[in-house]
């Protein structure tokens, strides 16, 4: 499917919103969702980046202006990693109006396929300055198995 008509041909994010789309097809006859429209839009205007440690994988997301009470870090379906907020307008005061709105209110969201080794048991989140940092450790790599020795018995 062509992303394009969301304006989202970003190869980035063509794995996350390309599977959403796939899971989300036979759903409706063609037509997307509004949950799907919505949950698009959040993930395009949620940036991140994703790096990989020899022990873990750290997951770097901005959300400006959300307090850490205000994000929700989940794992759905065993391996997917599931970040999200809301940044909700504040309440105008008497007398005072918008003359320019250009700050994005609305939600935050990105979801993230783990990999095998990665550890959903041992998954830690910091959010300092309107960023949050989440660790995904790694499964340890199995001991290699050492050679079992036989003993050879004359017969």
């Amino acid at each position: 499917m062509d992303l394009r008509f969301l304006g989202l041909d970003s190869p980035l994010l063509h794995t996350g919103l390309h599977d959403m789309l796939e899971s989300d097809a036979h759903k409706s006859a063609g037509a997307p969702t509004r949950t799907y429209v919505r949950d698009a839009k959040a993930m395009a205007a949620t940036p991140a980046d994703v790096k990989e440690y020899p022990n873990s994988y750290v997951f770097v997301v901005d959300m400006p202006g959300l307090k850490p009470g205000d994000i929700k870090v989940q794992v759905e379906d065993e391996n997917v990693l599931l970040i999200s907020g809301e940044r909700k307008r504040e309440e105008e005061r008497e007398g005072a109006k918008y003359v320019r709105m250009e700050r994005r209110v609305g939600k935050f969201m990105r979801k993230f396929a783990l990999p095998e080794n990665a550890n959903t048991d041992k998954i830690t989140a910091v959010c300092e300055d309107g960023v949050l940092t989440v660790t995904v450790e790694k499964v340890p790599p199995p001991e290699p198995k050492k050679p079992k020795t036989i003993e050879v018995k004359v017969g």
